[in-house]
């Protein structure tokens, strides 16, 4: 009786693991155009519907990666994805304001960096972003729905594909509130709103000479 059952399972799983409905993690990866271990940090964060075989092989529903590819082009499309290509280094802010980010990206596009600007409306947005451009510094705020800026950067520092990228974290809240939390990284400064722009400008600038 077990082993007929067992064979019912497998049976079903392999007519589930063949069904259109599903996608291997490979698969999920090249149809969103990310690395493979972003796709598995997407469905442990429940950004991606999975389950796993048998086997412990991870099956992904199209649904949720096609829902995901309708949000890629919507950010790349809309107000809030706006780029300023001038220069090398590029600098992602990441702000749910959608004022506040468009004060930050004026403010920047008016030192006259060789910079290229552009923005997500929280932490979700951004890693989308991340996944298709690598950008060499992110400027996010920490208090954001959904997917806020602590959650975020702790997505981002077990990316092995982004652990390059330097962060700037911009927020509201009490520097000692931020402190006693404990939830960001030693190597991320964080500035207090309102944003002192002299001290962000010195950083960023600090940044582009470590890269050139």
């Amino acid at each position: 009786m077990r082993v007929s059952k067992l064979q019912n399972m497998n049976k079903r799983v392999t007519k589930e693991s063949n069904n259109h409905d599903y996608l291997t993690t490979r698969e999920a990866a090249a149809m969103l155009g990310v690395a493979l271990r972003t796709v598995q940090l997407w469905v442990e964060a429940g950004n991606l519907n999975a389950w796993k075989t048998i086997g412990g092989h991870r099956r992904i529903t199209r649904e949720s990666v096609d829902a995901l590819l309708k949000q890629q082009a919507s950010a790349s499309r809309g107000p809030a994805s706006a780029d300023n290509t001038t220069g090398p280094f590029h600098i992602l802010v990441v702000d749910d304001d959608a004022t506040m980010r468009e004060i930050i990206v004026t403010v920047i596009r008016g030192w006259n960096l060789p910079v290229t600007v552009s923005t997500a409306e929280d932490g979700f947005a951004a890693l989308l972003r991340i996944g298709e451009t690598r950008p060499d510094l992110l400027l996010t705020d920490l208090v954001m729905p959904g997917m806020d800026g602590y959650r975020m950067i702790r997505h981002l520092r077990a990316m092995p594909e982004a652990r390059l990228i330097d962060v700037i974290a911009i927020s509201g809240q009490d520097p000692a509130e931020v402190a006693r939390g404990g939830q960001l990284p030693p190597d991320v400064p964080l500035l207090t709103k309102p944003v002192p722009f002299d001290k962000l400008q010195s950083l960023v600038q600090e940044r582009i000479a470590a890269r050139y």
